[in-house]
């Protein structure tokens, strides 16, 4: 919220990082690598055995991780589509977005930070847990629960669902699948992030920000059971204000910034959806090449900046 919402902060409106699996060209924030799965430390693609059974999620996370979650041996499977991840130890669905005890900060009321952060994790939930949504689906609520006096950004959100390019694609936003292509199995999502709050800038505002990892797994429809896994990285900072001093409306978030990374996904389609890579992908892009990232290391915040090339890898999925 802002007192010239017109002029008030917005957005971004660029995709920042895209990454795939070992081959295929991607839109990227630091030049990648083209190395095959056995030169990879870990497991990348699961291929380690059929691992061990399940085990109970882990707690929540309360902060930043030290480091990247060790590697996990196993083979996904329709039944176990997260074996040989780490997600197999996340918890799932929204119930896995922990809303933290409110208080007052930088002058805006507990009570008004309250809402603010569960109209936040409704945001998440609608981007990027709604089963119509990730079938392809208008995300409807989530466009009702960004202020309408954001107008321009709901506008920009809009032309890009209509006609997405390579340079206004909707899935920096919103997190939707090829219903045609894939089917997601495994049930609820599995996520792991945190929410905080923090003084904004100037007296009577405060800022959230929402920083989590979606894992979605997927096989190809009439495809046979081989399993792909997509990582989706989503950092939503949500503007909270004093509405004696700032114009808002209520019952809406102001979204001041929105940063991402997807992990497997084919860059060379801008259609407005994900589409994951599987095995048979891989051999046929090009080789990347330069430094390999890690999708599931929250000890790393995003990379900023503009992408320095349109190759990158990750080390598993």
């Amino acid at each position: 919220m802002t007192d010239k919402p017109s002029e008030g902060p917005r957005p971004a409106t660029a995709p920042n990082k895209l990454w795939k699996t070992l081959g295929a060209a991607v839109a990227v924030a630091v030049v990648a690598v083209g190395v095959w799965p056995s030169l990879l430390p870990g497991d990348p693609l699961a291929m380690g055995g059929p691992g061990t059974a399940p085990t109970s999620p882990l707690p929540a996370e309360s902060t930043a991780p030290s480091a990247a979650p060790a590697g996990t041996p196993g083979t996904p499977t329709r039944s176990r589509p997260f074996a040989g991840s780490p997600a197999g130890k996340w918890a799932a669905g929204a119930a896995a977005i922990e809303v933290p005890k409110a208080k007052a900060v930088g002058g805006v009321s507990a009570a008004r930070i309250e809402t603010a952060l569960r109209l936040t994790k409704e945001f998440l939930v609608a981007s990027n847990l709604d089963r119509e949504v990730l079938y392809g689906a208008e995300p409807k609520k989530a466009l009702a629960l960004i202020d309408p006096l954001q107008n321009d950004y709901l506008a920009q959100l809009r032309s890009e669902l209509r006609r997405p390019t390579a340079d206004a694609d909707p899935k920096w936003t919103f997190t939707r699948f090829d219903p045609k292509e894939v089917e997601l199995v495994g049930g609820d999502v599995r996520l792991r992030g945190r929410m905080t709050v923090a003084p904004g800038d100037g007296a009577g505002k405060a800022l959230i920000r929402a920083d989590y990892t979606f894992v979605y797994a997927a096989v190809r429809v009439g495809g046979g059971d081989e399993v792909a896994r997509t990582i989706v990285r989503r950092v939503v900072t949500v503007d909270v204000s004093d509405p004696v001093k700032y114009q808002g409306t209520e019952g809406r978030i102001w979204v001041f910034d929105l940063d991402g990374e997807i992990a497997n996904d084919d860059c060379e389609r801008s259609d407005g959806l994900i589409h994951p890579m599987f095995l048979a992908d891989l051999y046929d892009g090009p080789t990347p090449s330069g430094a390999a990232r890690d999708p599931y290391d929250r000890s790393l915040g995003l990379e900023e900046g503009e992408p320095e090339t349109e190759c990158g890898t990750v080390t598993r999925t």
